[in-house]
């Protein structure tokens, strides 16, 4: 699923009215609707819904559980990986135990309270993306590979990233991910989320840059009816909807001088005034933030403010670009061969041995956003079994800017060379040491030796 694309929610219920107002609330989904069985299945099979809210009373059956529990049992045996979350105003306690035993993931008692089942909608989503997480992290290649949050890495640097992110996830303080376009911040704050106390809250994100200056102080704090022309109804803004939650501003360094300053009173304060609005609000809410700007030197230039940075920037993290990230490039190339080929060229298996060397020398400036387009587009474009360089269609003169190293004498120089050389064959063999001893031309007790002598693990 790309970063853009809404999570899919399918909801099988026959009452029309009571199906228009689970669309409504779940604005968050994609939502897919059916009224029986046979159209559940339908769809099911075409758009592979992560969770699915199942009515028992389904028609041509709608006072009692039988077709409701036949298509419940379809669902789990086309796809057992969907979290099932049944609902039912038929003999509850019964119809519930009978539903867990089935394989649903949770029961609701008709009539329907619209905000828990939507907490009972969320965890299911959460439980689902973890366990899918999971199932990648099994699948990926032997050796030092790690995923987070859908982020895989095997270099040193993007490892120790993942650490801190994992340990300052239950510090409930405000984070700052500093890094390069498509350098998978996003990514990371969702993980802060999903590690912490707050994972059953909401993660509402909001991209300062995208949002006109004159339309972000609404977005952000929300506004009253009649506030200002067009403003119709009462509106909570992205901050109060993260109420319990984790708040995601993204390219914070683009928020305009004056509404950094409403910022930092929400950030002192933890309440907020609606535009147009007399009244405070208290809000709880953990704030992540990211940009690619170099806040200190906006500071300086008085574009940014000082005390707004020091409130949004209690804990730093530094995320390397994919160029200082030997060997990933490779990782994930194969991550993405894996994740692309079944849908769109089932007839591709991997890498040539050239595609692989291509990636290794570009310095991927547009990091992994770029290379996972790029990946996207050469298994479209492949007409083997492999992708090969020609299929990425890389410039052939470039180099990678990871080989470039500070020299500082030349046992450095060595040591530095060894370490990218040896990380790039560990990930072009899959985490196989006899293969990459070979790949490198030395014995495998060497490659061993070297491991040990650089503080490198493998497994």
């Amino acid at each position: 699923m790309s970063q853009n694309s809404k999570p899919k929610l399918l909801i099988v219920e026959d009452d029309e009215g009571l199906q228009r107002q689970l669309r409504w609330a779940y604005e968050d989904y994609e939502v897919i609707a059916a009224t029986d069985r046979t159209q559940a299945i339908e769809l099911l099979r075409l758009h592979e819904p992560s969770v699915v809210t199942l009515d028992l009373g389904l028609p041509p059956d709608p006072d009692g559980v039988t077709e409701g529990f036949a298509t419940l049992e379809a669902i789990a045996a086309l796809k057992p990986d969907t979290k099932i979350i049944v609902a039912s105003g038929h003999g509850a306690r019964e119809s519930a135990m009978r539903a867990i035993a089935a394989g649903a993931f949770d029961f609701y008692q008709k009539p329907v309270d619209i905000d828990e089942l939507g907490l009972i909608v969320r965890r299911a989503f959460h439980v689902q993306a973890l366990e899918a997480e999971n199932a990648r992290l099994a699948a990926l290649p032997a050796g030092e590979a790690r995923s987070l949050g859908g982020l895989i890495t095997a270099a040193p640097e993007m490892i120790k990233v993942t650490r801190t992110v994992e340990r300052v996830a239950n510090a409930d303080v405000s984070v700052m991910l500093l890094g390069a376009s498509g350098t998978g911040k996003e990514l990371l704050a969702r993980a802060v989320h999903d590690s912490s106390r707050r994972a059953k809250g909401a993660f509402i994100a909001i991209n300062c840059a995208a949002i006109p200056e004159n339309l972000l102080e609404s977005e952000l704090f929300g506004h009253e009816k009649g506030a200002f022309t067009g403003a119709i109804k009462t509106t909570p803004g992205k901050i109060e909807m993260a109420e319990g939650g984790t708040l995601f501003l993204d390219e914070v360094g683009d928020i305009p001088l004056p509404l950094q300053v409403k910022l930092l009173r929400f950030l002192q304060e933890r309440v907020i005034e609606r535009i147009g609005g007399r009244s405070s609000i208290a809000v709880d809410t953990r704030v992540v933030c990211a940009t690619h700007q170099h806040l200190e030197t906006m500071i300086a230039d008085g574009r940014f403010r000082e005390d707004l940075y020091y409130r949004l920037a209690e804990l730093v993290v530094n995320i390397p670009s994919l160029a200082e990230r030997p060997g990933d490039a490779a990782l994930l190339a194969k991550h993405f061969i894996g994740r692309f080929a079944p849908t769109m060229n089932p007839a591709i298996k991997g890498l040539s041995p050239d595609a692989l060397s291509a990636i290794d020398r570009w310095s991927w400036p547009g990091n992994v956003r770029e290379l996972e387009n790029r990946m996207k587009r050469a298994v479209i474009m492949a007409e083997g079994k492999l992708v090969t360089a020609a299929d990425l269609d890389l410039p052939g003169s470039a180099q990678a800017e990871d080989d470039e190293i500070d020299i500082i004498n030349l046992k450095a120089v060595r040591e530095q060379a060894d370490r990218v050389a040896i990380r790039r064959a560990i990930a072009r063999t899959e985490g196989n040491i006899s293969n990459a001893a070979k790949l490198l031309g030395i014995s495998r007790p060497t490659l061993y030796d070297l491991l040990k002598q650089h503080g490198m693990q493998v497994g």
